[in-house]
């Protein structure tokens, strides 16, 4: 088959896969796993064959018109070159792991199938946005991923938290989707095609007469679909969901989208100056101000969930500093090993027997208990500090190269403003980074949280599928940074002397921090007063410090006790309060936009049922005052007729009189 053909079938088979798990869930319940794994293990197979036929070399571009629109045609296009065939290879590669784990994970759910479909659905979507040519097509994929997440995230529909998440994470995104398409169409009319070669080739000639515009634009809609600062504050609490779903969401699907669509129409951005600083101060208050949160959240998925955006916000960086292939090579090392923490945390929840055991304070002895998600855990958690040799070494390294040329002029793609401000919130976040990854640790595995009930060793398939990618997270960037530049535009990808030596650094200096203050909390934990300084909350952390130091129950459980020695509120000191909430984005959300919406419904339905039914209720009743005083005179008694009839016509007589006699 061609590479044309082969690339057909990549998002198909789960599409087919989806569909049939759909219609046969119920009935023939037997089918369901295969439907699910085979698909996903089939579409890997032919991402992998139109990569090797790709090869990095001239994109495969192909077309025909869907339908006739009579002015800007839409066409069902691919458009393959090296950066789609190699995230197509990550989105696939994790949908399997993510199918083949569900199989354990969620091997008593009821709602498994329907689970299982939603997943194919969503990996399909993604193929599509990602081998999409044609801006319209990719339109089509880009919020089919949005409905598959408000129905995978809200799973456990029967806790009100589910049901809240999946509705803020739907509502949040198509605030961001409502420009985002307003622009793709603004970017058609000025290039007079969808059509993303035409497109750039647009730019290329200036075509485009509101670059500025158009990448505002386009920039809400990314901010949206990938976290990213204002549009943000979705993604922690889409935790909610099960816990596959967040390593699919978070790792290759759903917030890959946005960092992949600038990528692959960056010159659209770099048509505009303003476009690009923006860009580059919304990565870097991403950046840093989600790497404060991670290090405050006590819920082991809210903490991977802020790491997410904070690492998305390298990738945003690289895209504003001109450097796609820095970004996308984060994208994919970042796809490995963040998979791989989920769905270690996956199953430190699964030991539990239960969803509810993530938060880290209340965790103890899992280093025995899951050595496979410890060992595979700590891997992960080295590449996410971008230490040397991991995978997120070098790709992290070669954004934070790419700001560093931007900033001394070394390329001109985008301002030095850009470089700067990229840079230097790069290795910021690097430094929190280290320490929120050593607290995660800590805390997980040498935690003194109470003991959990140990539900025996996990199913051998969720086990395997951390090894499996333990391994890219341990060998993917060496190998990558050597074997990719001719797949990223030729773009060197050797990490620089002097910010391989601060990123690398900084973290180090983040993690020994980390740990030293660990140990301080935790000496202190050993006495009431010590647990108690460990604790600052007053009242209430007084009664659970001293119940933890001697070891009797607070609130009638022990189970409930957190482990008081937590680095992380000594590092943060005050601010700790406000990083733990997202430093109240949402409250402030609710006092700029829900307060007064609930108001001005608040005001419609009082006008509405005061007002309006006010004058419909007076318009119904006149009427039928008027019918019972004309009803109460219909008495069938001819007497009363007649004397009516008199009466009136001596009225009549008396006023005829009156006016004769006037005139």
């Amino acid at each position: 088959m061609t590479t044309t053909t082969l690339a057909v079938l990549v998002p198909l088979l789960p599409f087919l896969g989806a569909v049939a798990g759909l219609l046969l869930g119920r009935t023939a319940p037997g089918f369901v796993r295969p439907l699910a794994v085979l698909p996903a293990l089939a579409s890997l197979v032919l991402a992998v064959l139109v990569a090797a036929d790709q090869g990095g070399g001239r994109a495969v571009d192909t077309a025909t018109e869907l339908t006739p629109t009579g002015s800007v045609p839409i066409e069902l296009a691919l458009h393959i070159d090296g950066f789609a065939a190699l995230v197509a290879v990550l989105v696939t590669v994790v949908a399997t792991c993510v199918q083949i784990y569900s199989t354990g994970y969620l091997r008593d759910d009821p709602r498994y199938p329907s689970y299982a479909a939603l997943v194919s659905l969503f990996t399909s979507a993604m193929l599509l946005v990602v081998y999409s040519g044609d801006l319209i097509v990719l339109l089509v994929g880009w919020e089919v991923m949005g409905i598959c997440s408000y129905f995978l995230v809200g799973h456990y529909w029967e806790t009100p938290e589910a049901r809240a998440a999946s509705i803020k994470a739907f509502l949040v995104t198509k605030l961001g989707d409502v420009p985002f398409l307003i622009g793709l169409f603004a970017l058609g009319t000025d290039a007079g095609s969808f059509r993303i070669t035409k497109v750039l080739g647009a730019v290329a000639s200036g075509g485009l007469h509101h670059p500025t515009l158009i990448a505002l634009l386009l920039l809400a809609g990314v901010a949206g679909k990938s976290a990213q600062f204002p549009l943000h504050t979705w993604l922690p609490d889409a935790m909610a969901g099960p816990t596959p779903v967040s390593a699919l969401i978070h790792a290759a699907t759903m917030v890959a989208a946005g960092v992949y669509f600038v990528a692959r129409l960056l010159p659209v951005f770099q048509a505009s100056s303003a476009a690009m600083v923006v860009l580059a101060v919304m990565a870097a208050v991403t950046m840093a101000g989600s790497a404060l949160a991670a290090l405050a959240q006590d819920d082991i998925k809210r903490v991977l969930a802020y790491s997410t955006i904070g690492q998305l916000g390298y990738m945003t960086g690289a895209l504003a500093v001109g450097d796609r292939g820095a970004a996308v090579f984060h994208l994919l090392s970042h796809g490995a090993f963040k998979a791989l923490l989920f769905l270690a945390a996956g199953v430190i929840i699964h030991a539990s027997g239960t969803n509810s055991l993530t938060a880290m304070s209340r965790m103890s002895n899992l280093r025995a208990r899951v050595p496979d998600a410890y060992w595979t855990m700590t891997v992960a958690l080295l590449a996410l500090a971008a230490i040397p040799p991991f995978s997120g070494f070098f790709s992290k390294e070669s954004v934070l190269g790419a700001a560093e040329h931007a900033a001394t002029g070394h390329t001109g793609h985008a301002p030095a403003a850009a470089g700067w401000t990229v840079l230097v919130a790069g290795l910021l976040t690097a430094l929190l980074t280290g320490a929120y990854a050593m607290r995660l640790w800590l805390l997980a595995f040498r935690g003194r949280g109470a003991e959990a009930p140990d539900h025996g060793r996990q199913p051998l398939v969720m086990n395997a599928v951390l090894w499996v990618l333990a391994l890219p997270s341990l060998a993917f960037g060496g190998l990558a940074f050597r074997l990719l530049p001719g797949w990223f535009d030729g773009r060197d990808l050797t990490p620089t002397l002097v910010t391989s030596v601060l990123g690398t650094g900084v973290a180090l200096v983040g993690g020994i921090v980390t740990y030293g203050a660990w140990q301080h909390t935790t000496a202190l934990a050993r006495t009431p007063l010590g647990a108690v300084a460990a604790h600052p909350e007053g009242d209430a952390g007084l009664v659970e410090a001293e119940a933890i130091a001697t070891h009797r129950p607070a609130y009638g459980d022990i189970a409930h006790a957190p482990d008081p020695a937590d680095p992380g509120r000594l590092l943060l000191g005050p601010l700790h309060r406000h990083a733990a909430a997202g430093f109240h984005l949402d409250a402030v959300y609710t006092a700029l936009f829900v307060r007064p919406v609930l108001a001005g419904a608040s005001l419609v339905r009082f006008l509405d049922r005061e007002v309006v039914e006010t004058y419909v209720r007076g318009a119904g009743a006149v009427p039928r005052l008027l019918g019972a005083a004309v009803r109460r005179a219909q008495t069938g008694n001819v007497q009363t007729y007649v004397s009516a009839l008199l009466a009136g016509t001596v009225v009549l007589a008396v006023a005829a009189v009156l006016l004769a006699t006037g005139a």
